[in-house]
């Protein structure tokens, strides 16, 4: 049992450990963005909107939505593999015990023989470790797959929250624009009893009126629609919960900074997990060869067995041997194995190279979106502006008959259409930075509660 010993020892040290190579770049990247910002970027990245409605709302589904939960449990089964490749490394053992009653003639006996059974195989070529290393890798892929699910649960939570209070402004906004359609009606209805209006005059107003309240019918579906995507979002039934209230959306602040691009690769969980994966395959890869060389097991037994328990001890036998197993014909099927895993680590290295793209188009277009949102949004306002100078000018000439009712409704419709434009032109500018929030977050530990009061700098 010494030699054994001697044998499992030596062959712990001497056997090959494959190194965890460093993935370089697959693609050049610039330094910088051609935006750059000028906020610091926040970790809880929600928090530079100064919402506490979202705060809550985002806390919430951080603890209590589903599919977040299902993504732990992903990481729970990738950490038992982990723990299930590295069993190999550690020598198996095995006792057996047996025994039985017998009566006979001459007097009874009881015979008893206990067996132990010790195996290993030497990691000679380092083909189990590789297999170790590779699980453990997947197993850090799949943490930041589930920091990649919160950022996506946070962004999904905050987008759907502004267009639900988009929604309400707009509700609000159509209720405004039905009382004044039902007064123009009124005065409408006045004119064509005198004679100074026509009944198309009177049908078109009425038509105008009508088109409003259809629209509001549309907006009271949408909110409730998107009241019940909340309730998913944050973990709870539809119905069952009780939203804040809010019906006006918030100015933003500057934008972010973006920082350099090797910032965004460091800090992106979808990057991240795309490199681990790259690591997992080449790793993979070393298994699959080491697996072409000869293997080497060990074994020992242990074996001992006496009539009685008293003398079990002092009859035993122990046998030691080792095996060197070489495969020679296999039909090609060890290099096939080599070769799947070489083709699955230069995918692995292709989808780094995408994700890599990917990150960098995310934050480019959410930049120029968003600059180019800005001025859209001034020239609505402007536009609207413009629009309620010439109302004011075309209803005046109508009461004094200078122009017909045709001209006042075009532009009253023009302006009711520019106020709602308004209203969509701003949450889309919100959801912009969202998307750039999104683009340039990393993840946090979620472990801990994400603070929802103090400002943190990222």
């Amino acid at each position: 049992m010494l030699k054994f010993c001697a044998i499992f020892i030596f062959s712990l040290i001497t056997a090959c450990a494959p190194k965890i190579e460093e993935v370089p770049l697959p693609i050049e990247i610039a330094d910088t963005f051609t935006i750059a910002g000028s906020e610091p970027l926040q970790t809880h990245w929600w928090l530079a909107l100064q919402d506490p409605q979202l705060n809550q709302l985002i806390e919430q589904a951080l603890a209590e939505n589903f599919s977040l939960k299902a993504a732990y449990n992903r990481l729970e089964q990738a950490q038992i593999t982990a723990q299930q490749s590295g069993a190999e490394l550690i020598p198996s053992l095995t006792a057996s015990f047996t025994g039985s009653q017998q009566y006979s003639n001459s007097g009874d006996s009881s015979p008893f023989s206990l067996g132990l059974t010790a195996s290993y195989e030497v990691d000679l070529w380092g083909r189990i470790r590789a297999n170790q290393q590779a699980a453990e890798l997947d197993a850090q892929a799949t943490v930041e797959d589930i920091k990649t699910a919160a950022l996506s649960l946070s962004s999904e939570v905050a987008i759907a929250w502004y267009r639900l209070v988009e929604q309400r402004s707009q509700l609000n906004l159509l209720n405004r624009q039905i009382k004044t359609n039902q007064d123009n009606v009124q005065l409408v209805m006045s004119r064509f009893a005198g004679a100074q209006a026509s009944a198309a005059d009177l049908y078109q107003q009425q038509q105008t009126l009508e088109a409003s309240r259809g629209d509001a019918y549309l907006v009271r579906s949408t909110i409730k629609v998107l009241e019940n995507l909340l309730s998913i979002l944050v973990g709870k039934t539809p119905t069952s919960i009780e939203l804040p209230q809010k019906d006006y959306l918030p100015d933003l602040t500057e934008q972010p900074l973006t920082g350099l691009s090797s910032d965004l690769i460091q800090r992106r969980p979808d990057i991240r997990k795309a490199y681990y994966q790259v690591q997992s395959a080449n790793q993979r890869v070393a298994s699959a060869i080491a697996d072409r060389f000869p293997k080497l097991s060990l074994s020992a037994n242990v074996n001992t067995s006496s009539p009685d328990l008293q003398s079990l001890f002092n009859n035993w036998i122990a046998t030691m041997a080792g095996n060197v197993i070489l495969p020679i014909i296999d039909g090609g099927r060890r290099v096939a194995v080599v070769d799947i895993n070489k083709a699955q680590a230069k995918e692995a290295l292709n989808n780094y190279a995408s994700t890599l793209q990917t990150a960098v188009k995310e934050v480019e277009d959410a930049l120029i979106q968003e600059q180019e949102q800005q001025k859209y949004l001034l020239s609505l306002n402007k536009q609207y502006q413009l629009s309620q100078q010439a109302t004011d000018q075309i209803r005046l000439r109508f009461i004094y008959g200078a122009i017909d009712f045709l001209r006042v409704l075009t532009t009253q419709i023009s302006q009711q259409n520019l106020e709602r434009q308004q209203i969509t032109a701003k949450r889309q500018l919100i959801e912009y930075r969202l998307k750039l929030y999104r683009a340039l977050a990393g993840g946090w530990d979620l472990k801990q509660e994400p603070p929802i009061t103090e400002k943190e700098n990222g």
